[in-house]
């Protein structure tokens, strides 16, 4: 029977952000904190999701949540078990919520059964740890079958989607129509984008909250390029001499060591010194991977010698996302396709989820050694690698949907396609900062400096911070 697994939070002080974000801004996170812990003195809250790693979502909860600790305001973090069939249905309900078909499977009586006793298997579960006055943040569709029963115990049921587009059609509304039953007792509503919120939700019980980075995280923290290379090349990545050992710091201050190996389709290593272009994102085809590849194959001509690595976690590391082996498998059929000497210049790399801080870091890596970073989305709900690249002050080429419009403005932040099907558009984009480091330095550093003011995680709690506060007007 299926039941959630509690993953354990670290507790961090928010203090340590101060000297990123200033006295003001910490001041107003602080007092704003303080005005609601008294509210969680007899109340727990319980973050459900439906996977711990490999995902912006589970990396902003570890990380949001460890925080919340370090406010001495007790809160949980549960992981739904589910089976191949339900997360099949849910990334069929992922895919339609993006206005695609995904793989046509079908939405039925079947699938509704099977995605409803999934959930009253962990519901059970549930029963025994939550209680009258707890507040209960459910995240994405995995999750919003559990609704009705937390209501039951009289929690605040919340649900946050991660996920959306900007423009219903008759895919959306398929699988909005799936969900409406089970979000009629939420509470509170948080989209990403006021675009993403559908008909049959309330709006006066909707915030808009966007997602946001932690500058400490494994996968963010100031890297020196010459840490970069070393990570690189011990990870396997890339061929050269580093000058130093391939060694990182962990959440907790602790020296880490790069000791796993990614799972690289290539045929040869990316030498060291080689112009980079990447694109780190999950084996989802709405990330369009292959898209990339074809792009830079056929319309990144400048410097003959740039290479393009795709990266993305280990196939099998993703509980969630049953599709991930066959659009990676996708992807190494049209790189098997590639013209030999333009195969020699692209590699696919599934890098190791062993240790989630570790893959962090080699992620880091990744895109603090790039020249050039890309996230060529079909479709996208907000886009946290996006916000990766920009503060780490990388020139970005990415498509103008969903949330990287929220990000990115053209031409300041880094260069938007408007047709994300336009391979063309894209390679000439790429080719372009290739060519013009004058051009990719001043996007970088723009880029670098909106992150900094807008997608930190003292504005995304403080976000939180009002919305405790209108909860407490509703009890």
């Amino acid at each position: 029977m299926a039941k959630p697994i509690e993953i354990p939070l670290a507790v961090v002080s928010p203090d340590r952000l101060a000297p990123i974000i200033g006295p003001e801004r910490m001041r107003i996170f602080v007092d704003l904190a303080e005005s609601v812990r008294d509210f969680f003195t007899d109340r727990n809250v319980y973050n459900i999701s439906s996977t711990a790693q490999g995902g912006g979502v589970a990396e902003m909860v570890v990380v949001l949540l460890a925080y919340v600790q370090g406010l001495q305001i007790s809160n949980h973090w549960l992981v739904i078990e589910g089976n191949l069939e339900f997360f099949e249905t849910t990334k069929r309900l992922h895919n339609l919520l993006h206005g695609t078909p995904g793989n046509g499977g079908e939405l039925g009586a079947d699938q509704r059964n099977g995605y409803e006793s999934v959930l009253a298997d962990n519901a059970d579960d549930l029963e025994t740890r939550v209680k009258e006055g707890d507040i209960v943040l459910l995240h994405d569709p995995q999750t919003a079958g559990l609704a009705v029963p937390m209501k039951k115990l009289g929690a605040t049921v919340l649900w946050r989607c991660h996920i959306g587009t900007d423009e219903a059609n008759d895919y959306v509304r398929k699988g909005w129509d799936f969900l409406e039953p089970y979000l009629a007792d939420v509470d509170l509503f948080i989209f990403s984008r006021p675009d993403y919120v559908p008909g049959i939700v309330d709006m006066d019980r909707t915030h808009i909250i966007q997602p946001s980075l932690d500058p400490f995280s494994s996968k963010n923290l100031h890297m020196a390029e010459d840490q970069a290379r070393a990570i690189m090349v011990a990870a396997g990545l890339a061929t050269g001499t580093p000058v130093e050992p391939a060694i990182f710091t962990r959440t907790d201050g602790k020296p880490g060591e790069i000791t796993r190996k990614a799972d690289v389709v290539e045929v040869d290593s990316i030498p060291i010194d080689a112009p980079l272009v990447v694109q780190v994102s999950r084996w989802d085809g709405l990330k369009d991977m292959e898209g990339v590849l074809n792009a830079f194959a056929k319309h990144v001509h400048l410097p003959v010698e740039a290479h393009l690595l795709l990266a993305g976690p280990a196939v099998a590391g993703v509980t969630d996302d049953p599709e991930g082996l066959e659009i990676y498998q996708q992807c190494v059929g049209a790189w098997e396709s590639l013209d030999k000497d333009v195969r020699a210049r692209v590699h696919l790399a599934c890098v190791p989820m062993d240790d989630r801080e570790e893959n962090a870091a080699i992620i880091n890596a990744i895109q603090t050694h790039a020249n050039v970073v890309t996230q060529k989305s079909l479709a996208e709900g907000f886009g946290l690698t996006v916000t990766e690249a920009m503060w780490k002050g990388k020139p970005i080429v990415a498509s103008a949907v969903g949330g990287i419009l929220e990000q990115i403005t053209d031409g300041r932040h880094g260069l938007l396609i408007r047709d994300p099907s336009d391979l063309k558009e894209f390679g000439a984009a790429v080719q372009r900062l290739l060519t013009d480091p004058v051009l990719a330095d001043q996007l970088g550093a723009n880029a670098r400096y909106r992150a900094m003011g807008e997608f930190l995680g003292d504005r995304h709690l403080a976000q939180y911070g009002r919305l405790i506060r209108h909860i407490q007007q509703l009890t």
